[in-house]
């Protein structure tokens, strides 16, 4: 290979509308770099978080649940983080229920690495999690092969009209516990990646993120193909929702509430371990 041709690299993300938004001028080279070049694969994100476990790509979307297991290889990337302030994930039920009703049910779940998992962990440790697909959940819920789901993406916006209840908001439950937002998803990088490499790919990340935001009506039209049948206006609201200053710049807000998320999901006993979150730079 030609030593001044651009290294090409697997950037792996999930095939949801928010995350399609902030990579839009990566994926369609209106941000570009004469040194790197990405391969773009969409994978739900229980997956993603499976496969950074084993270090499989170089650039790769990871739940803040999955960062204490795989710190070890990967350092997150300041931007690109989801963020809900004072809303995020939710569970639901087929008939009213408080929070504390939720102690021994059978919860369907999107996956055990999911930052979702953790926080109702946290909030309720007694349940029994039913791991179905993102997608499914609701269908669970229907079908009454459970007590109730937790719902992540678009979902959140559309759980009512299978006329099921919200039972608790996980991102309005943190912020008002905690006062501060909850950090749901981030880009994480590999350790072994060349400083320099390193150091242009959280560039693009950045400039994508904020020629999305510049260019906002062209990146949302892009985004609408991975919106899961949203009508324009919900997936607007959904993109505004995980795409904003938090994504562009993570700061400290959203590192002081990954840490004090992880804590709290090692004093609970759902992560084994106590980790120090890093971000490069």
């Amino acid at each position: 290979m030609n030593p001044s041709s651009p290294r090409e690299f697997v950037c792996a993300h999930s095939p949801d509308s928010d995350d399609a938004f902030m990579f839009y001028a990566m994926a369609t080279r209106k941000v570009r770099s004469t040194s790197v070049v990405f391969k773009h694969l969409l994978e739900d994100i229980e997956s993603l978080n499976q496969r950074a476990m084993r270090g499989e790509y170089e650039f790769t979307a990871i739940s803040f649940h999955a960062y204490p297991y795989v710190a070890d290889k990967y350092r997150l990337v300041n931007s690109g983080c989801s963020v809900g302030d004072g809303y995020g994930p939710m569970v639901v039920s087929g008939s009213p229920m408080q929070v504390e009703q939720l102690k021994g049910k059978r919860i369907a779940i999107p996956g055990k690495l999911t930052t979702a998992y953790l926080t109702l962990r946290i909030i309720e440790p007694d349940f029994e999690a039913i791991v179905v697909p993102f997608d499914k959940v609701l269908d669970a819920l229907r079908e009454k092969s459970v007590d109730a789901a937790l719902v992540i993406h678009e979902a959140q916006l559309t759980y009512g009209r299978g006329g099921h209840h919200l039972v608790v908001d996980l991102g309005k439950w943190f912020r008002q516990v905690h006062e501060l937002p909850l950090p749901l998803g981030a880009n994480a990088l590999l350790k072994s990646v060349d400083d320099g490499l390193q150091v242009e790919i959280c560039r693009m990340m950045r400039e994508s993120i904020q020629y999305a935001l510049d260019h906002h009506e062209e990146a949302l039209n892009y985004a609408m193909q991975f919106a899961r049948d949203l009508e324009p206006a919900l997936a607007e609201k959904f993109v505004g929702m995980y795409v904003n200053h938090y994504t562009v710049d993570a700061g400290r807000p959203v590192r002081d509430a990954a840490q004090k998320l992880l804590d709290l999901g090692f004093e609970a006993g759902v992560i084994p371990s106590r980790v120090q979150v890093e971000f490069i730079g």
